[in-house]
């Protein structure tokens, strides 16, 4: 019997690649976007629309939309994280994915986007207006090291429920509405009972928000954080194809990419829920990302299966 449905969102083409060295032929980057819609995934994050200077990996966003062979029903996102990178979105033809942003740690807002705490809401402010402007009138929240941060460690309960605040208050202002609220362990350093602390403090003072989850397995906890989010009520997770990926601005620290698309589902569906996607297709698709940057990604079952 089903335990109900979960949602799955794809971030392999766009974390994933973005971590790789610069040089992935863009119809490589094609291929596997086109290969992961037809497994029956709802939503692919393909590219960033970010400084080619900086991230020179997603030098090819604008191209990359302009080629892809679409799919119905499938949403092919991208990302951005101002206002220049916004209008580039809406010009290239992606899907609409509005996201504000916010960082629970200081110090990784400061490296990972030059900005302060409050100087990167300020930065959203312009972004809030400029999505209702454009009839856009409900957003996504990622709050960014939500369970912890390599620079400044342990980041306190109360860090992340004033990041929070801080993403509702500027919906509030710029009459935005959220689809979700997405807590990010983005280095990788939750444990169990970590998710579950945090999980549970947004919800007794948000208990309206739909809670998702961005999780990293730099420590090997992502499937064991995963599995606590799914027996907390979580129903929708950011992964990515093969484990492909990790954080370019994570300091000394080795951080992995996001949790394995193909283990989350094989995991879904070994506890019950239904997530839409064929998992053989889908571990091809893991094995194609391994071809197209030319070794072994740490993601489980296509190992398994594949033998």
């Amino acid at each position: 019997m089903s335990s109900g449905s979960v949602a799955i969102f794809e971030e392999g083409p766009r974390e994933g690649f973005q971590s790789e060295p610069p040089g992935i032929p863009t119809s490589q980057k094609i291929r596997l976007i086109e290969a992961l819609a037809a497994t029956g995934l709802s939503e692919i994050n393909c590219c960033s629309f970010v400084d080619a200077a900086r991230v020179p990996q997603m030098a090819d966003a604008e191209t990359i939309m302009a080629q892809l062979h679409r799919l119905p029903n499938v949403r092919y996102t991208g990302l951005w994280l101002n206002l220049k990178g916004f209008q580039r979105a809406r010009a290239s033809g992606a899907d609409m994915k509005a996201v504000l942003v916010a960082s629970a740690s200081e110090t990784f807002g400061l490296r990972n986007n030059n900005k302060t705490r409050a100087q990167l809401i300020d930065s959203q402010r312009a972004l809030g207006s400029a999505y209702k402007d454009a009839g856009i009138d409900r957003v996504a929240g990622y709050v960014f090291t939500a369970f912890g941060c390599n620079y400044e460690g342990a980041i306190p309960v109360s860090n992340v429920t004033r990041s929070v605040q801080d993403l509702m208050t500027l919906g509030e202002e710029c009459d935005l509405s959220f689809e979700t609220m997405v807590l990010c362990d983005t280095i990788g350093v939750a444990s169990p009972n970590g998710i579950a602390r945090v999980i549970d403090a947004v919800r007794d003072r948000w208990p309206e928000l739909d809670v998702a989850l961005h999780l990293h397995d730099t420590r090997g906890m992502g499937m064991a954080n995963a599995l606590v989010g799914l027996q907390l009520g979580i129903r929708r997770f950011d992964a990515s194809v093969a484990g492909l990926g990790g954080c370019p601005f994570a300091g000394n620290t080795a951080a992995a990419g996001n949790i394995c698309t193909e283990d989350l589902v094989y995991l879904c569906h070994e506890e019950g829920f239904e997530t839409g996607i064929d998992l053989s297709k889908l571990i091809a698709c893991g094995l194609m990302a391994e071809e197209i940057v030319g070794r072994r990604l740490p993601g489980k079952i296509k190992d398994v299966r594949s033998l």
